[in-house]
């Protein structure tokens, strides 16, 4: 389906600040005005780097590699997809591959971009770019992980358990596996 234009002007933005900054993130603060005269304050959180690579790593067309990582977010571990940080000057197809064999231990023959994703447009600037991954062969990278992180190969066709357990709860994971098996599903048709 083709973009929708909207009936909707974007409302004009008067001043940007940032109002507050981390290791990861600046916090900007936006003066805006609609085109109905409201004006409003949003805060927003502004990436800093060059966004960031989720992918879906195939053993074969069923087997999906997840890992098993500590989240400090929720103060456990969890079972997800391998992410990573896209570096300056880096292709999106290179930094998955390389995210891949830095936390699983494969390099992909065959990257495919499926989509980039916001987790919460309304307060977050930063997409996460969604990449399957096939045709795998045996490469170890090093990465920056704190620790050795447990590779758990999950079949595609039991995503429903895997929805299931409560150590697999990150949303751009959920959507990840639920996009390529209907992309998988649409190439095997």
């Amino acid at each position: 389906m083709p973009n929708q234009k909207s009936k909707y002007k974007k409302p004009t933005i008067h001043q940007k600040q940032i109002v507050a900054s981390s290791r990861l993130f600046n916090i900007e603060q936006l003066d805006l005005e609609f085109s109905n005269g409201e004006q409003r304050q949003y805060e927003r959180l502004v990436s800093r780097g060059n966004g960031a690579v989720l992918i879906v790593p195939m053993l074969d067309d069923d087997t999906v590699l997840l890992i098993r990582e500590y989240a400090g977010g929720t103060n456990r571990y969890e079972l997800g997809l391998p992410k990573g940080k896209v570096e300056e000057g880096e292709a999106i197809l290179h930094a998955a591959n390389r995210e891949i064999m830095e936390e699983v231990g494969y390099e992909s023959a065959s990257l495919t971009h499926i989509k980039a994703v916001s987790l919460a447009p309304q307060y977050m600037q930063h997409h996460t770019q969604i990449v399957l991954a096939q045709e795998l062969s045996p490469r170890r990278e090093e990465g920056d992980e704190p620790e050795e992180l447990e590779v758990v190969p999950w079949k595609l066709s039991n995503l429903e358990a895997l929805l299931g357990r409560d150590d697999f709860s990150e949303a751009r994971s959920i959507v990840a596996l639920f996009m390529v098996r209907n992309h998988l599903s649409n190439f095997s048709s």
